[in-house]
């Protein structure tokens, strides 16, 4: 099995949701089909360095 990959703007929208919209991570994470932890994961991140968070593939 692949490890699932997704784009920067996925992981925005996502936290968008849990933080502006208000949705419980538990239900946004159902709906997207990620992992609870994975989303809890992804708030911290936009959290602790929202300029430099999810900087995608450096090459």
């Amino acid at each position: 099995m692949q490890r699932r990959k997704f784009s920067r703007e996925f992981k925005l929208e996502a936290v968008r949701l849990v933080r502006e919209r208000g949705v419980a991570v538990a239900q946004a994470a159902r709906d997207l089909d990620v992992h609870e932890n994975l989303l809890r994961k992804w708030v911290k991140e936009l959290a602790a360095d929202p300029g430099h968070a999810f900087p995608g593939r450096v090459r």
